[in-house]
């Protein structure tokens, strides 16, 4: 899972992303501080797997990982070549998933770009880049398709329609997402990586005070939620400023200083679950002495695929599943208990994976 954070300059991008990643990445009080994308990859905090390394003292712990990438401050003008917009738009269309960060706080000794903290307006600058930037691509691609339709090959009138229908919503000012395409008809242009076609999550950076007071008195979260809503994306309240901070602490000062703001888990914690359910990912887990491990698949995967993910053999020679989930598991407290109660199933191909199944595959080759 590859997730571009995005944002104007001096919104906290740079600042949440070493939260997140400790990578340390250049951040200061200008511009364009960032230049090349930083890229950090984190492993994604799970409980479960914790649980499930204390029950077996596994040789090797291999959490479910997930690749940060920090992106150049986009500014008007951006798709134009403005700033160091040609750039930015080329590392975002490498993503999985895009995390705009929007400012939401007040502070007179951090300049903003256009002069004033307005996140409505700052969500629409990059967004209507990213637009102007996909409309761009549209039109050489509708060029390019035009001149294949006298191949004869019916694909292309049909792709046609596809990249008219994206032209229309993005000259109304809308992200290609908006579009009413069918799963089929998405296919057809896939291959594009359309900037505004990525789910997007939007990251409201907080001060300390508003996340401690549980946004009360803060005027912009409601309003962000509305846009978040119309286009189908996640918004997630975080204080870069915290993050920072909780980076910096060990195990139980985190817990400590999480309780005394009367948050429960972490910003990186919230927003690896959001980037999950974003994207419609799941966990499955394996569990024995050599290695307890977490392993990243889509909703809806069946059994063999899951396999898969393993090893192309498991797949391949797939006989049965058997399966435990992690509740019933956890309950248990051992896989003996377990399976004298009956709850380690023996599944077949048809089998769809739910998140937090604890999986032993059978195979042979």
């Amino acid at each position: 899972m590859k997730m571009g954070i995005v944002g104007l300059p001096n919104v906290g991008k740079s600042t949440l992303f070493n939260a997140i990643t400790k990578a340390g990445a250049e951040s200061a009080n200008y511009p364009f501080c960032t230049i090349e994308p930083n890229v950090g990859v984190v492993g994604v905090p799970d409980k479960r797997l914790d649980f499930l390394a204390t029950m077996y003292s596994p040789k090797k712990y291999t959490q479910a990982v997930v690749e940060f990438v920090d992106i150049a401050g986009l500014v008007k003008g951006a798709s134009k070549g403005e700033g160091l917009g040609n750039k930015f738009l080329s590392h975002i269309r490498e993503v999985d998933a895009v995390i705009h960060v929007v400012r939401c706080f007040e502070d007179p000794d951090v300049v903003h770009v256009d002069g004033s903290v307005d996140p409505l307006r700052d969500i629409e600058t990059i967004n209507y880049e990213l637009i102007f930037a996909d409309i761009e691509t549209v039109d050489k691609r509708i060029d390019k398709t035009t001149k294949m339709l006298k191949t004869g090959d019916k694909k292309y009138q049909s792709e046609l329609n596809v990249l008219n229908k994206i032209k229309d919503v993005l000259e109304k000012g809308e992200p290609a997402r908006k579009a009413d395409i069918s799963e089929d008809e998405a296919e057809l242009i896939k291959d594009m990586s359309l900037l505004t076609d990525k789910p997007i999550l939007y990251a409201a950076n907080v001060s300390e005070d508003d996340l401690a007071n549980g946004l009360e008195g803060n005027p912009y979260i409601e309003k962000l939620q509305k846009i978040a809503d119309s286009e189908g994306a996640e918004l997630l309240p975080v204080s870069a400023k915290i993050e920072e901070e909780i980076s910096q602490l060990d195990s139980d000062e985190k817990k400590e200083f999480l309780a005394a703001l009367n948050l429960t888990e972490s910003g990186l914690d919230r927003l690896v679950k959001k980037s999950y359910k974003l994207l419609g990912l799941i966990s499955f887990l394996t569990a024995g002495s050599d290695e307890v491990r977490a392993w990243t698949i889509k909703k809806g995967t069946k059994a063999p695929q899951a396999a898969g993910k393993i090893h192309t053999d498991f797949e391949r020679g797939f006989i049965r599943a058997e399966v435990i989930s992690f509740a019933d598991l956890e309950n248990c407290k051992s896989m003996v208990t377990a399976k004298e109660k009956g709850l380690v199933r023996s599944e077949g191909k048809e089998y769809v994976m739910q998140d937090g199944d604890i999986v032993l595959f059978r195979f042979n080759v």
